[in-house]
């Protein structure tokens, strides 16, 4: 079976997107856009937003911005649809972001083949799009290492439960005949499971995904995430998410000041918001001020070689992370092994409503 239209995006800020040994795979609606589709109303007014109406999650789009120039390879899957292409296309231009594909959901399709559980589902859809991107990487691995993702989704449905279903595939560690049952109890269709098997074969094994990023819209509790284990992030806010980014040495330190000054400057952080955020994110254990020097040595450097928008509030952030540096108590947690099936029938907000 073919998989949803792809769009590529060849040009980056810098003029071409670079290879990469790193890949960052982001959602779109309320991970990246701020979207509504819990009535009728906000599902005609999302179709007929113009691309200049639609509303970034604040610093989204500068965390996307930074990867593209830390070089990164942007791949966008979205559960929107199809329909929405060029208007998508045209948001992220305006944004100034680069990717290297996106993929939308093929609901008209969907509705005209009577796969009317496609239409809703995430399972059936997100899982085999993501390892058949994975699967049509020019390499898997550069110079013998594999290239690794982090992905990026929301607490609105199913992103954490597929991404890390998808991780252990990616893998070994999920059996093909567990993967089968998983995707039958989450109402997946018979050849949705063949495409994931078949896909699953193609991959290079081994733990490709380093992080799994959740930006929690709903304002869920991250508590509810603890049992998938530290490779998943629950953020509240994108200076959290770029934190975790910089610790793992993905974007430079003056990615993650840059970062800080869009929330300061365009939507009114201040210095102590953005320092509990990161205080937050260590008693959680996904952030330790591992490189908080290296920060405070770029932001003197950035001051004294450029007037700084700002720079009074990213001062406040500098003093207080420094006053945190070396007090942050050591945290560790151990990789968990989850059980899908249970998983399966638990993991949707909307499905415990209902």
């Amino acid at each position: 079976m073919g998989g949803p239209a792809v769009e590529s995006s060849p040009v980056s800020k810098r003029g071409v997107v670079p290879m990469s040994p790193y890949v960052a795979r982001w959602d779109l609606d309320k991970t990246y856009l701020r979207t509504d589709f819990d009535t009728m109303r906000d599902l005609l007014r999302t179709a007929v937003e113009r691309p200049d109406q639609k509303r970034t999650v604040p610093g989204a789009a500068a965390l996307m911005r930074e990867l593209n120039d830390a070089g990164a390879v942007i791949h966008i899957l979205s559960g929107s649809p199809q329909q929405l292409r060029g208007r998508i296309v045209e948001k992220l231009r305006l944004d100034g972001v680069a990717f290297e594909s996106l993929t939308l959901k093929p609901n008209l399709q969907n509705i005209l083949r009577l796969r009317f559980k496609a239409v809703r589902g995430q399972l059936g859809y997100k899982l085999p799009s993501l390892l058949r991107r994975r699967a049509e990487m020019p390499s898997q691995t550069i110079e013998g290492k594999l290239v690794v993702e982090s992905l990026f989704g929301d607490d609105a449905e199913a992103d954490a439960f597929v991404y890390s279903l998808y991780g252990d595939i990616c893998a070994g560690r999920v059996d093909p005949d567990v993967v089968t049952e998983v995707m039958r109890a989450g109402d997946c269709y018979d050849d949705d499971i063949r495409d994931v098997l078949r896909l699953a074969s193609y991959i290079v094994p081994g733990d490709v995904v380093e992080r799994i990023l959740i930006h929690l819209e709903r304002q869920s509790s991250p508590a509810s995430f603890e049992h998938y284990g530290p490779r998943v992030v629950p953020f509240y806010n994108y200076f959290q998410a770029a934190m975790a980014l910089f610790e793992d040495g993905r974007i430079p330190p003056r990615s993650l000041l840059r970062i800080a000054q869009e929330l300061i400057v365009r939507h009114h952080f201040d210095g102590d918001t953005l320092v509990r955020s990161f205080l937050e994110l260590t008693r959680r254990g996904h952030a330790t001020g591992r490189r908080l020097d290296v920060l405070e040595e770029d932001f003197a450097a950035w001051v004294r070689a450029h007037r700084v928008a700002g720079a009074s509030e990213l001062t406040v952030m500098i003093k207080e992370l420094e006053h945190h540096h070396g007090a942050i108590p050591p945290f560790s947690a151990l990789p968990v092994e989850l059980d899908y099936l249970h998983l399966v029938t638990t993991h949707n907000p909307r499905h415990r409503k209902r």
